[in-house]
C-alpha cells in the first residue's frame, strides 16, 4: 500500500492550512498558471479548520492507494511496456531526485539519467501506473524545463502473421517460449472478437527476440495441427497515442510558409483544385491496385487451402493404409508364431504318449510272463560250485543220470 505524499503533509499541517497547500501543489505544466490558493474552511465563529472542515484522517485514510488495483491478474510486472521515456531534463538533475519524481507512482525497477543530454528512463510496475505517471508528469516544469515523457521503444517486439483461427494468447505464448522469457503475447481480433490472423509477441531481451526471427525464417514454425506456418518479422515501432504536437514541431521556414493559409476545401477551376483532383485520382488508382493485389492473394490462399485439404485427406488416407498393412504383418506374424507354438506342442505331446505306451507295454510283459520260468538264480550257482568240487567223475555219479562223459569212455 502506498499513500500519496499530498495527503501524507496536509494530515501533518491540516487539510485547509496554508502551508499544506502551498507545499502539496503539484507542479504546473508549461503554459499554465498556478491556482489561487483556495481560503481556509471555516467553521462556527469563524475559526479555521472547526465545525465544517473535513476531518483529516478520513481524507488520509481515502487516499490509501493499492497498486495492486493498477495491475490486470495476468499482467506481468516490470515489463517493458511499463518503460518511460523522460526527455529536456535539467543536466544537474542528480538520480535520486529523477527516482523521487516517480516515488508516488510506486516501485521503480530500473532508472537511468544521462545528464549530458538531458534524458532518462524508468521502468515501473504495471502499464496503468507508467500511463498515470506519464499522464500527470508530461509537460511539467522542472527547473525552468519542461519535461517531456513517453512511452518507450519495445525493441524486442515481434508481429506474427498467418495464424490460425484457433490460436490464443496462451497457445502463442508457449509456442514462443521456446525462444526466451515472453513477456506479452496477444493475437488481434476485431471489434467482434473475431481472431484477426495477426498476433504481437514481446520478449524481456532483444537476444531472445532476434533469435526467434531466424529460427522462423529459416524454418516453418507450426502452431495447430494444420501445416500453415506462422511467419514472423520485426514490429513496427509507430506513437499512434500522443502524435505530433505543435509545442515539439520545429518552427521552420518551410513550416511558416506551409502555415500562411488556414485549413480550406479548393475552389473548383482553381490550380489548387486540378492537382488536388490528380492526386485524388492517383490515390484512387492505388486503392484499386491494392484491392486487386489483395483479391489475388485471397484466391491463391482459398486455392492453397483447398489443396492442402485435398492432400491432407490422401496423406490421411495412405497412414491409414500403412497402418492397415503395418497391422495385417504383425497379425501374420503372431499366427505364424501361434502355429509354431502348437507344433511344438504336438511334438511334445506325441513324445509324451509314446513313452507311456512303451511304459504300458513293458508293464504288460511283465504280467503275462508265468512264475515257474523265472530263472532260480541261487540254485544254479549252487551246482555249478559242486561240479567244481567233485571233479569230472563226480559229475558222472551225480544224480545218478547214467550219463557218460566222453573223455572216460576213451580211456576205458
Amino acid at each position: 500500500y502506498v499513500y500519496s505524499k499530498n495527503m501524507q503533509m496536509a494530515g501533518r499541517h491540516g487539510t485547509n492550512s496554508p502551508a499544506a497547500v502551498e507545499q502539496n501543489a503539484p507542479p504546473h505544466k508549461e503554459g499554465q498558471t498556478p491556482p489561487p490558493p483556495s481560503p481556509p474552511a471555516t467553521g462556527e465563529g469563524g475559526v479555521p479548520g472547526e465545525g465544517s472542515g473535513p476531518d483529516p484522517n478520513a481524507l488520509s485514510l481515502e487516499m490509501i492507494l493499492d497498486l495492486k488495483s493498477f495491475r490486470k491478474p495476468w499482467e506481468k510486472t516490470f515489463t517493458q511496456r511499463c518503460r518511460l521515456f523522460v526527455g529536456n531534463l535539467p543536466t544537474d538533475l542528480s538520480e535520486e531526485d529523477f527516482k523521487k519524481l516517480f516515488s508516488k507512482y510506486g516501485e521503480a525497477n530500473e532508472v537511468f539519467i544521462n545528464r549530458d543530454r538531458g534524458f532518462g528512463f524508468i521502468r515501473l510496475e504495471s502499464r496503468t501506473l507508467a500511463e498515470i505517471a506519464k499522464a500527470e508528469l508530461d509537460g511539467i516544469v522542472l527547473k525552468n524545463r519542461p519535461i517531456r515523457i513517453r512511452f518507450a521503444t519495445h525493441g524486442a517486439a515481434l508481429t506474427v502473421r498467418n495464424l490460425s483461427p484457433a490460436v490464443t494468447n496462451e497457445l502463442l505464448e508457449e509456442a514462443f517460449s521456446e525462444f526466451g522469457p515472453v513477456e506479452r503475447a496477444v493475437v488481434v481480433v476485431d471489434p467482434r472478437g473475431r481472431p484477426t490472423g495477426k498476433g504481437f509477441v514481446e520478449f524481456a531481451n532483444k537476444p531472445a527476440a532476434r533469435k526467434a526471427l531466424d529460427r522462423c525464417a529459416d524454418g516453418a514454425l507450426l502452431l495447430t495441427t494444420t501445416p500453415r506456418p506462422a511467419i514472423v518479422e520485426p514490429t513496427e515501432q509507430l506513437d499512434d497515442e500522443d502524435g505530433l504536437a505543435e509545442k515539439l514541431l520545429q518552427k521552420t521556414p518551410l513550416y511558416h510558409k506551409e502555415r500562411e493559409q488556414p485549413p480550406r476545401f479548393a475552389q473548383p477551376g482553381t490550380f489548387e483544385f486540378e492537382y488536388s483532383s490528380r492526386w485524388k485520382a492517383l490515390d484512387e488508382m492505388e486503392r484499386q491496385q491494392r484491392e486487386q493485389v489483395e483479391r489475388n492473394i485471397g484466391e491463391a490462399r482459398e486455392k492453397l487451402e483447398t489443396e492442402m485439404e485435398a492432400a491432407k485427406h490422401e496423406h490421411q488416407l495412405m497412414m491409414m493404409r500403412q497402418d492397415l498393412m503395418r497391422r495385417q504383418e504383425e497379425l501374420r506374424r503372431l499366427e505364424d508364431l501361434r502355429n509354431q507354438e502348437l507344433q511344438k506342442r504336438k511334438q511334445i505331446e506325441m513324445r509324451h504318449e509314446e513313452e507311456r505306451r512303451r511304459r504300458e507295454d513293458e508293464m504288460m510283459r511283465h504280467r503275462e510272463q508265468p512264475d515257474g520260468f523265472k530263472p532260480n538264480f541261487m540254485e544254479g550257482r549252487e551246482q555249478e560250485m559242486r561240479m567244481g568240487e567233485l571233479g569230472p567223475r563226480g559229475a558222472i555219479n551225480m544224480g545218478g543220470t547214467g550219463v557218460v562223459s566222453p573223455d572216460i569212455t576213451k580211456t576205458r
